[in-house]
């Protein structure tokens, strides 16, 4: 098996794969998502998934951006499991943006209003609401896509072909002809 959990002879470690992409996905666009707070292009503080949990006095902290952001991480972690799990087969890049889109559906309009994580939508400015539909529709599209090409991309999976023979035929210079 080498470094990125991939098993020559069986494929992808499925387990592996979704740690490393729900790692990244809850890193990076968790990293998005301070900087669209701190350009102020969203009320929506970084720590909003754990708001139930802690004082916002302390999500509006630099401590509480660092939990938030690791929530968010272990948000992606559960989010890319349920995906890899459920959706895997699925090629291109619109069902992880459909999944993305769904999530923000379930966070900004059910989840997050019920338990005072986020304002109503009606409440947040149309800057979050673009901004946070737009982190989640990537977010998703990453995930998404990621596990899409590895799982369904078969390329990487059949035998190498003897290109190297027909190569080699074709490079070959042809001998100078004895006649000159």
């Amino acid at each position: 098996m080498d470094p990125q959990g991939h098993n020559p002879k069986n494929g992808t470690n499925m387990w592996l794969f979704t740690l490393e992409v729900g790692l990244f996905a809850g890193l990076i666009w968790g990293g998005i998502k301070a900087i669209l707070y701190f350009l102020h292009l969203t009320t929506v503080v970084p720590g909003y998934l754990v708001e139930p949990f802690f004082k916002h006095q302390f999500l509006n902290s630099q401590p509480g951006y660092y939990v938030g952001w690791g929530f968010f991480v272990l948000f992606s972690l559960l989010a890319t499991l349920l995906y890899v799990l459920l959706l895997r087969k699925l090629r291109g890049p619109y069902p992880g943006m459909l999944y993305g889109v769904v999530w923000w559906g379930i966070i900004f309009m059910l989840v997050g209003p019920t338990f005072h994580m986020i304002e109503p939508l009606r409440k947040l400015s149309t800057t979050t609401i673009i901004s946070e539909f737009c982190l989640y529709l990537l977010w998703g599209l990453f995930i998404g896509y990621s596990t899409a090409h590895e799982f369904t991309d078969e390329r990487k999976r059949e035998p190498e072909k003897s290109s190297d023979k027909q190569g080699q035929n074709s490079m070959k210079i042809p001998a100078e002809n004895p006649r000159h």
